[in-house]
Formats: C-alpha cells, sequence, structure tokens
C-alpha cells in the first residue's frame, strides 16, 4: 500500500499543495484521480460521481494534467497541442501557444508551428516541451488542473517562463500541485503534508512555518541548500 487513510478533497476553485520526502505518494494521488490506478480500498468522486463508476473518458474531460516528464507524440508541434482537445482550429492552438509563452519559439522554428518535434520531442529543449504541454493543457480547458512537479527538472529562466504562464492559467481553477520547490507555493490555499502515505499535515505556508512541523523543516532545509549553492 501507498497511501494509507488518505482523506482528502479539493474547494472549487482554490489550490492545494502537496508537499513531502520523495516517495510519500504525491504523484500517485494525481495518477489516481486521473484514472490511472484503481484503489483497492475507498473511493475517489470528481463533481460527485465516483471516477470508476461512470464512463472514465467523460471524467477525464474535467481534467488536465501537465507532468515532470512531459510526451509529445512524433508529429507536428501543432498536431501535439491540438491533442489537448479534439477538433480545435489553428486559431485556437495559437492562442493556448501564446499564453503558454510558446508562441514566439514555435514561430522561430524553420517550419513554425508544421516543425516536426521527433521521438519524445526529442528536437527541443526541455522547457520549449513543456510549454507545448501546458499549451495543450490550456487548450483543453478543463475545469481541474493536476501539476505533477511541471519546472522541476528545468533551469531557472525556463521555469520563470513556464511559471508565469502557469500562474495565469491557474486563476479559477481547482488546481493540485504536487511541489519540489516549495519557495513556489507559499500561496497556496492549503498546503497537504504527506509522510510515508498518511496525510501528516496541512494548512497555509504561515500557519505551518509557525509550528515545529515537517513543511517548516522541509522548506528551511531546502532554503538552506538554495542559499548555499547560489
Amino acid at each position: 500500500p501507498i497511501l494509507d487513510d488518505f482523506n482528502l478533497s479539493l474547494d472549487e476553485g482554490k489550490t492545494i499543495a502537496l508537499v513531502g520526502s520523495s516517495g510519500c505518494g504525491k504523484s500517485t494521488v494525481l495518477k489516481l484521480l486521473c484514472g490511472f490506478y484503481q484503489p483497492q480500498n475507498g473511493e475517489i468522486r470528481i463533481k460527485g460521481n465516483h471516477i470508476f463508476e461512470t464512463d472514465l473518458r467523460e471524467t477525464r474531460k474535467h481534467v488536465s494534467i501537465v507532468s515532470q516528464e512531459t510526451y509529445l507524440f512524433p508529429t507536428t508541434i501543432a498536431e501535439n497541442i491540438g491533442f489537448g482537445r479534439e477538433g480545435a482550429t489553428r486559431d485556437e492552438i495559437i492562442v493556448a501557444a501564446k499564453a503558454a509563452n510558446a508562441h514566439d519559439f514555435i514561430i522561430a522554428q524553420p517550419n513554425g508551428y508544421e516543425t516536426q518535434v521527433g521521438e519524445w520531442g526529442g528536437k527541443l529543449s526541455g522547457g520549449e516541451k513543456q510549454r507545448i504541454a501546458l499549451a495543450r493543457a490550456i487548450l483543453k480547458d478543463a475545469p481541474i488542473l493536476l501539476l505533477d512537479e511541471p519546472t522541476s527538472a528545468l533551469d531557472t529562466q525556463s521555469e520563470a517562463i513556464i511559471q508565469e504562464a502557469l500562474d495565469r492559467f491557474m486563476q479559477g481553477r481547482t488546481v493540485m500541485v504536487v511541489a519540489h520547490r516549495l519557495s513556489t507555493i507559499r500561496n497556496v490555499d492549503e498546503i497537504v503534508v504527506l509522510d510515508k502515505g498518511k496525510l501528516s499535515e496541512r494548512g497555509t505556508h504561515q500557519s505551518l512555518m509557525q509550528s515545529d512541523s515537517l513543511y517548516k523543516r522541509l522548506y528551511l532545509k531546502q532554503t538552506t541548500q538554495e542559499a548555499d549553492h547560489a
């Protein structure tokens, strides 16, 4: 078992961050919400409907996910973005790309939106792939957004570009984010701390920093390491 006695709800329009040590079950929660895993016990509901008692394809229409490892198909940039919503027009794809801060680098490619990305997007940088993945999610325009450390593997400049686009896109949506850099989640509505598959703490950044919490220890350790590397 990965999660133990885990009970959590997301309020509409709010942003929750999942934090904790590696292997504590953060990414598993997101995969359960997408229906990638079926739990042995308990239930998962989206908008009141048990996801495994309804059409999973219909359930997934409510959810967009941007993960750390982006899968791009070996086709054009436009088609990779267009997979976000069947039947999307080129104009809609361009609008989504602009919202993801991707349009400028796309039109700088030799064939623009018709540029082939190669196997696994191998012809693009990590930041460029993530912006295409974000454009795909923006095009889908689902009310629930799941973010699984989407910027943790990127350089500082790429992270800033994508974070700016994410901040705009998150407005008005229900968001669950798995956070790698804790400094990026200080202003979320609630932080949920996982420890060995259990929900050990929850609260705002301010409230958790005022006690001897696991979150406080993780945050101080990370900020000290970042200062040492600066």
